[in-house]
């Protein structure tokens, strides 16, 4: 008799057990027919036929035969009896032999009540299977059952029966308890059944609800989209920004407030007190760029020459910039550091913020933040205000049409607070990289991703800026030009722009090279360019009404001895060096907002009583200074202690109408004094700077190529400068340290014996 090995199928007596044809060959055997006897045996675990061995099977199975073999798919296998396996082989070839006792049944079920219970569970299958597909052709299997046993191998492949639990069915002697728990068994799974079809069917409702919406929808907006272009000026304002808001690529937040507001625009109406105010918001929220900007992968060259076209010189802060650049491509990063340009007016600091963003191929904004005092003018008004509008942040975005422009603030040291709150503040967070991708303007309420914005800072001084600001920012310094490089910038940039604004051109009005150093040198005072482009602008306009009063339109010549008329103006004052040497007078350096300038320290000794008179408009810090230096001076020649005693130390610095402070004059007044009590003079063309301490020591200052430039300008040829500042010296043009002696000093008693007061007393 063959024997086939099932695994966690329901086995049971006098019932039918389906296959698939090939799944019976395979545990069987392709030697099994129709009509032949076959032993079921029930396994442990699953195994393969190399695996199984006489402990692999439990010990009752089933009798049966092998009723039909069809030729669509599938093998009836009708078992018979229980029996007892007595002993199991498995030969190396796999097949399975198995000696059998027939194992009774305890009958203590009465047939009448079996087919009552039989006909109550077909009731429940015929109502179960009348909610499927195919429910009439199955009511038809389910009247053909005779036996529980029949009805629970038709649904043993659907039942979630372990294998030890399929078993204890079949080890069941009593026909009653076998019954009982197959009872149990279908009417479960009869209810699961239901249960699950139910919430398929309100599952399926659901779909079928939300699929007919959607397929409405999208009929209704085909409809409006076809209306809308056949007739575009009928389109209702609400109509646009609904489609506004779809087409925007707001984020999930942003595209909620927008409908929320577009809803009450709806339901006021276009009359309402509020429709002019959510008619504007709107118009806002859907004109800004919601969508992130593709990196793009920029050149450094082509970066570099737009740089060198549009600004000569600012050899660092080009380098800085094309750092900048590098980095931001190696990072695939829109935004990098945040860059705060310092330097005196007119240095190029805000149009290098245009050439920026020319390089980078990208859209440039310039918020200016000068005087502005009201935080609301950083993160705007709550719309609850009349007139209420968006932060200067968020107008520039919406300015430039763009998510990563490059924002040029302007004059970020002009900011000042009052009670409306401190915008400085408030630009704590638009400027930090780890707070700005969610930045949230009051006028919008939604947070917006400034992540790739490029903010560009610029300030005159950083004095003014709060410290946790500064901390946000990376300062680049910008130093004045050199004559030289006024020169350059004015030939190459400032007048072909002059002669362009007037309708002019280069053919119409030359200038010698020796008018602009002229201009240069005597007609402006300042770090930068800007008033150089105010003099050129000038020089333009007479000249534009010189050519069209000339009646042959002839060139017009612009040399040194013609700038008084071309001007309209005298040449402006500047402090040079003196003719001759005096006793207590000498020359300082001086750092101003344009730059830098000379100034003289004048001392003199007066009949008194040993009083110090300090004038000037001096500020605290710089009457300290010559407080020390009285006290150095005396100590260092205390053989001219009678002078003080017996006179009055009179301080000047001239210009008095200009306010001067800092420690750097120091060394300078202390020079003079000494200078004064010896009577040996300082020549006028030697110039220093320096703080000084009680001890005598020399200490470092700020602005050093400003004071240089200033000195080289004034034609001083020997500056003393604290050793400290040495390293600063990279920061001077090289025209300007070759045109000047630099002599690094560490105290006092350095420049007093190099200057050979201090030998007078030996």
């Amino acid at each position: 008799m063959k024997v086939i090995p099932l695994f966690n199928v329901l086995v049971l007596p006098h019932s039918n057990i389906f296959f698939q044809t090939q799944a019976f060959r395979a545990a069987a055997g392709n030697n099994v027919y129709q009509g032949d006897e076959v032993t079921i045996l029930v396994l442990k675990e699953q195994q393969t036929r190399e695996e199984m061995n006489a402990e692999s099977f439990y010990p009752i199975g089933v009798e049966g035969i092998v009723e039909e073999i069809s030729t669509e798919g599938y093998v009836v296998v009708r078992t018979a009896a229980r029996v007892d396996v007595q002993q199991v082989s498995v030969s190396e070839q796999g097949e399975i032999f198995a000696e059998t006792t027939k194992r009774p049944d305890l009958m203590d079920m009465d047939p009448t009540e079996a087919h009552l219970k039989l006909g109550k569970i077909k009731e429940v299958l015929r109502e179960m299977v009348s909610r499927f597909r195919f429910g009439d052709m199955m009511r038809t299997y389910i009247d053909q059952y005779s036996s529980i046993e029949e009805a629970a191998s038709i649904l043993s492949a659907w039942l979630t029966l372990s294998n030890e639990e399929r078993y204890a069915i079949l080890k069941e002697d009593s026909a009653r308890a076998r019954f009982e728990r197959l009872e149990q068994i279908i009417y479960e799974y009869a209810e699961v059944a239901k249960v699950t079809s139910d919430a398929q069917s309100a599952q399926q409702e659901d779909y079928q609800k939300a699929y007919k919406e959607q397929a409405l929808r999208k009929q209704i907006d085909y409809l409006q989209n076809e209306l809308d272009e056949m007739h575009p000026e009928q389109v209702s304002d609400a109509r646009k920004f609904e489609i506004k808001i779809q087409e925007s690529g707001m984020n999930e937040e942003a595209t909620r407030e927008a409908t929320k507001v577009l809803n009450r625009l709806k339901n006021d109406g276009q009359n309402s007190a509020e429709s002019g105010m959510l008619y504007d918001y709107l118009d806002f929220v859907t004109g800004l760029s919601w969508k992130k900007e593709a990196a793009e992968q920029i050149d450094l060259a082509e970066a570099q020459k737009v740089l060198d076209e549009e600004h000569f010189g600012m050899k660092k802060v080009k380098e800085r910039i094309i750092q900048q650049i590098a980095v931001m491509n190696l990072r695939k990063s829109q935004a990098g550091s945040i860059l705060l340009f310092v330097g005196a007016p007119g240095t190029g600091k805000t149009s290098i913020g245009k050439s920026i963003a020319k390089a980078l191929h990208r859209k440039y904004v310039r918020v200016s933040l000068g005087g502005v005092r009201d935080e609301a003018d950083i993160r705007g008004h709550r719309r609850t205000y009349i007139g209420a509008m968006p932060g200067r942040i968020m107008d520039g975005i919406s300015k430039a049409g763009v998510s990563n422009p490059v924002m040029v603030l302007d004059e970020i040291d002009k900011l000042s607070s009052s009670f409306n709150g401190d915008p400085a503040s408030a630009l704590l967070e638009v400027l930090d990289p780890e707070q700005n991708s969610t930045f949230t303007d009051h006028y919008m309420n939604v947070p917006y991703d400034l992540s790739d914005v490029l903010f560009v800072c610029t300030a005159n001084t950083l004095d003014t800026i709060p410290g946790p600001l500064l901390n946000r920012m990376e300062v680049i310094e910008f130093q004045g030009y050199t004559p030289t490089e006024k020169l350059e910038i004015a030939k190459r940039h400032l007048f072909p722009k002059a002669l362009q604004k007037v309708g002019l051109t280069a053919g119409d009005v030359e200038i010698t090279d020796e008018a602009l150093d002229t201009i240069i040198s005597d007609y402006t005072r300042e770090g930068g360019v800007r008033g150089l482009k105010k003099r050129l602008d000038t020089l333009c306009r007479i000249a534009a009404v010189k050519y069209i009063q000339a009646a042959s339109h002839s060139v017009i010549q612009v040399t040194r001895a013609e700038l008084r008329e071309f001007l309209d103006m005298h040449a402006l004052p500047h402090n040079k060096v003196k003719a001759s040497a005096q006793p207590g007078v000498v020359t300082g350096l001086a750092w101003t907002q344009v730059g830098g300038e000379i100034l003289y320290i004048e001392t003199l000794f007066t009949k008194g009583s040993g009083k110090t008179i300090i004038t000037g408009q001096l500020g605290d810090v710089m009457k300290e200074s010559s407080a020390i230096a009285q006290a150095l001076v005396q100590a260092r020649f205390p053989e001219k202690a009678e002078l003080f005693e017996k006179n009055d130390l009179h301080i000047h610095v001239p210009d008095g109408s200009t306010p001067k402070d800092g420690p750097s004059a120091g060394i300078t007044m202390t020079t003079a004094i000494a200078s004064l009590v010896t009577g040996i003079p300082v020549p006028p063309n030697v110039a220093m700077t320096g703080e000084v301490s009680l001890e005598g020591a020399v200490s470092a200052i700020g602005g050093l190529p400003e004071k240089l430039m200033a000195a080289e300008r004034a034609g001083v040829q020997k500056v003393f400068i604290p050793k400290e500042n040495v390293d600063d010296l990279r920061d001077v043009a090289k025209e300007v340290r070759d045109q000047l002696e630099i002599v690094p000093v560490e105290r006092v008693e350095d420049v007093l014996d190099a200057l050979g007061i201090l030998k007078s007393k030996d």
